[in-house]
């Protein structure tokens, strides 16, 4: 399926590019959150005319995100936890509790958009990206030390 994309789309494109995506993709995904249009000759005359509004409202997305990464990239976070005798924690450090330190931090960052595929669960130095756009993923320090 045809689709013109109204904002970026990581790995997928910018606003204003038409893409080929798969049916169930466009239909379940990316059409019903807004983040496409339908393909259609009308649709692509409506586009041409937005494209110049659609590209400064991304740029300036695309700002907001860089000057928030610029911030986020200074941040370092510790938890403290108990842990056994080879060093592994006896729970886990998750995206929410880094979510939720961040936002004692000022930084109002849901957990969905910190890029830890799986939970923590040993002493280290970790540096997790976090999603802020599809052009901007800085990364944040997470110390885990023993309590």
């Amino acid at each position: 399926m045809d689709i013109i994309l109204r904002q970026a789309v990581e790995n997928l494109g910018h606003p204003g590019d038409v893409v080929t995506v798969k049916n169930g993709y466009a239909r379940n995904y990316l059409l019903p959150r807004g983040f496409a249009f339908e393909a259609t000759p009308g649709n692509l005359k409506r586009i041409a005319a937005e494209r110049s509004r659609l590209e400064a409202a991304e740029n300036g997305r695309r700002e907001s995100a860089s000057e928030l990464g610029k911030r986020l990239e200074e941040v370092q976070l510790t938890f403290s936890a108990r842990v056994g005798e080879e060093g592994k924690l006896f729970g886990s450090v998750t995206s929410a509790d880094i979510a939720e330190q961040l936002a004692t931090l000022g930084f109002n960052i849901e957990k969905r958009l910190i890029d830890l595929h799986d939970p923590i669960k040993a002493l280290g130095v970790y540096r997790l990206p976090i999603k802020l756009h599809a052009d901007v993923k800085p990364e944040i320090r997470v110390w885990v030390i023993k309590q």
